[in-house]
């Protein structure tokens, strides 16, 4: 336990209050794991707190819900009055917070029975809804009656999913049937809550196994998933339906929230694109413009934040577009996208590749080659965007050139000259075609 945390429960006990560490901290404490989350609940009231550590800094953080904050060199300590909540008219808040005198009344409120576990210096382990058998069981369980505890808050449904994502546990069967019962609860939860637990659950280990099982939790809010459930592609590319690809291909990115959501829904355009021929071989052309459109809504709608949504919008866009292995056309992407995201598309192309027939395969060869040629452009500082020109702006407004979007077009036109080989990147060589080109 950390010092200062140790330091505020014995001042309280002191002072004649009960006072536990509870939830996460916990929880990763029983699983072996190391906890940084800390958390102290306390029989002591917001005023009885700040009598008791007067002196020091206190932020009311919230005091409706009996919670305040306390400084310690510089070390934010929540501090939180054991409480007991009435019903929850709008899905998410309780109508009422009144303080309880009893830790086990404290804990019944709480989402899952291994986040309703307490622990003491003095008494150990307080443990009243079986938490640390889930645990060891690798079973997450609502406490008490978890219909209810979902209807108290429609976010304790994706909770549970971003946890089961993360810690590779079961959702204990009545707990599930409950979150499917239940899901509609998630349409009261604001789209920026939806979207932090929903980037939790991709960056999970165990994402693909979860949103496999739970779709339909997931469709709630995104409801562009349902299409892809069970779509048979009909194409020799391919031996996944459009959903089974998508996980696979979510599966092979990295643990980072753009690039697995990118993954899952990189193909989200395909069932409305679906055409056969006459030899039954199905096609989607265009699908990567439609999906584009249709990943865009949906990060419009959770409002995810612009650089997430232009990364992932972006990566949708480019994931089906062919780049060369050659200079040029390598050269012209890492221009458009950036090195980053360049980087990022050839991984989203991989992870494709990996998740189609196995006699395609041979493109991974392709992509590896792709990076290392991208790659030497990088170190040798080779042009491919205006940024690498040996000259600027200003040289073209020294020229006589106006600002404005004249001065953009000439740069773009001499960067393209310089990827295509007909002048090379020499400030004077530049400056005598702009020169010419003003005229």
């Amino acid at each position: 336990m950390n010092n200062k945390v140790g330091h505020v429960i014995e001042k309280l006990n002191e002072n004649g209050y009960k006072a536990y560490l509870v939830g996460g901290w916990v929880r990763d404490y029983l699983m072996g794991l190391e906890a940084h989350d800390f958390d102290v609940t306390t029989s002591a009231k917001p005023d009885e707190v700040k009598e008791v550590f007067k002196g020091q800094t206190i932020v009311d953080t919230g005091l409706k819900h009996g919670t305040v904050t306390l400084v310690l060199d510089g070390e934010p300590i929540e501090i939180t009055t054991f409480r007991r909540e009435s019903e929850y008219s709008d899905g998410r808040h309780p109508d009422r917070v009144e303080f309880s005198e009893s830790i086990e009344e404290d804990l019944s409120r709480r989402d899952f029975t291994m986040n309703a576990i307490a622990y003491s210096p003095e008494e150990g382990i307080v443990d009243p809804f079986g938490g640390s058998k889930d645990i060891e069981a690798k079973l997450i369980r609502g406490v008490r009656d978890p219909e209810e505890r979902f209807n108290e808050d429609g976010l304790r449904i994706l909770r549970a999913l971003r946890f089961a994502s993360s810690l590779g546990f079961e959702i204990e069967e009545e707990t599930a049937k409950a979150a499917l019962k239940t899901k509609e609860r998630l349409k009261d939860i604001s789209a920026e809550r939806i979207a932090k637990e929903f980037s939790g659950l991709l960056e999970g280990k165990y994402a693909a196994d979860v949103i496999r099982k739970y779709w339909e939790v997931i469709a709630v809010f995104i409801p562009e998933i349902q299409p892809m459930v069970g779509f048979d592609q009909k194409n020799y590319h391919h031996v996944y339906d459009v959903m089974e690809h998508s996980l696979h291909v979510m599966d092979e990115m990295p643990r980072v929230a753009y690039l697995r959501f990118a993954g899952l829904f990189h193909d989200v355009g395909k069932p409305h694109t679906f055409t056969i021929d006459e030899e039954g071989v199905g096609h989607f052309y265009g699908h990567g413009k439609v999906g584009t459109e249709m990943v865009r809504e949906i990060l419009n709608r959770l409002k995810y934040d612009n650089e997430t949504k232009n990364r992932i919008v972006t990566l949708v866009d480019w994931h089906d577009r062919r780049i060369e292995v050659e200079e040029r056309s390598i050269k012209r992407a890492l221009g458009k996208l950036g090195e980053e995201l360049f980087f990022d598309l050839l991984l989203i192309k991989r992870a494709d590749a990996l998740s189609q027939a196995p006699e395609f395969l041979g493109r991974l060869e392709r992509y590896g080659d792709m990076a290392d040629m991208a790659g030497r452009i990088l170190d040798e500082e080779e042009c491919f965007s205006r940024a690498g020109l040996k000259i600027n702006g200003r040289d073209l407004m020294d020229l006589g050139i106006p600002s404005g979007p004249e001065i953009g077009r000439i740069l773009d036109q001499l960067v393209d000259m310089v990827i295509e080989g007909e002048v090379g990147n020499e400030k004077e060589a530049l400056l005598d075609i702009a020169e010419k080109m003003k005229n």
